[in-house]
């Protein structure tokens, strides 16, 4: 029986990265190993990625980045934000190898820009204005990147106990581990989500 093969599309090839990304980490991704995880060979690839690795990742930070805003326009635009906030913070967590790719490569496409424009429609639905849009949603992302980067390093063990034998240094360190070690990483993240949107909200007090 002839053996058929998967068609090779843009959306395969970056699904194979992700996996071999995800698997291996970010240093072993080559051309030539993902062509290997394709079935084919690595020129092939150039085909949907004419640039070479550096248009392969770029389409990975796109991946992470073009989150759409899912809820419907007539929703609160504060619920709007919060629903996006959560979805980010899932993809991004989904592939903790690429936050050194998202935090150092800006990408400009298309759907990157429309999941934007989402927030910064949003914003304004909100009544903020001019440099407060920007404020926010730069505010908003970059909590959401920095809570996913905190939550991927917390979970790995720690080196030892700095803190044993210290409590009497540190009592506000030792009042707190316990709910450091203990509290679920969800309710931390609404938290700080809502803490975040609490400022955002006083940013149209004083529209530009």
């Amino acid at each position: 029986m002839k053996k058929t093969h998967t068609p090779l599309t843009r959306e395969r090839i970056l699904a194979a990265a992700l996996h071999l990304v995800d698997a291996q980490g970010l240093r072993r991704l080559t051309m030539r190993r993902l062509g290997d995880a394709l079935e084919v060979e690595a020129m092939a690839i150039y085909h949907h990625f004419p640039l070479g690795k550096e248009a392969l990742l770029d389409g990975l930070v796109e991946h992470l980045s073009a989150v759409p805003v899912t809820a419907a326009p007539e929703t609160d635009w504060q619920e709007r934000l919060r629903t996006w906030a959560r979805a980010y913070r899932d993809r991004v967590a989904a592939h903790p190898g690429l936050l050194p790719l998202l935090v150092s490569r800006p990408v400009r496409t298309p759907a990157t820009l429309a999941a934007t424009e989402a927030q910064y429609a949003a914003c304004h639905d909100g009544g903020l204005r001019g440099p407060a849009i920007l404020d926010a949603v730069r505010t908003l992302t970059g909590y959401v990147i920095g809570f996913v980067s905190l939550e991927i390093r917390d979970a790995r063990p720690a080196n030892g106990d700095a803190a044993e034998g210290l409590d009497a240094r540190y009592p506000h360190a030792t009042a707190l581990r316990s709910y450091a070690t203990g509290r679920d990483p969800d309710d931390q993240f609404e938290a700080g989500l809502t803490a975040v949107l609490t400022g955002i909200t006083a940013l149209a007090a004083h529209p530009v």
